[in-house]
């Protein structure tokens, strides 16, 4: 399987994500009907993609400009990787 190089399939994945998550947090406040269960799940949302955002811009821009990875294990591994560096000792 290779990557999607075309726009049109790229904004069109984008767009069902996008419905998919739509729809999987209707149906939560639809089975649980309540503002507490509905504030739970903007603040779940919320926190998941400033995670997002952490793991794949902020370290690659302020914490390691040299560093260069391809998804979350190879992030994993370049944390606990420097974290021993770190260390004193």
């Amino acid at each position: 399987m290779t990557d999607i190089k075309s726009p049109t399939l790229l904004w069109f994945k984008g767009a069902l994500f996008l419905a998919l998550g739509l729809f999987a947090a209707t149906l939560v406040v639809v089975l649980a009907p309540r503002l507490s269960i509905a504030l739970l799940l903007v603040v779940a949302i919320w926190a998941f993609c400033r995670a997002y955002y952490f793991a794949f811009y902020v370290v690659e821009h302020y914490v390691d400009p040299n560093f260069h990875y391809s998804g979350l294990l190879s992030l994993v591994r370049y944390a606990l990787r420097n974290r021993r560096k770190e260390r004193p000792g």
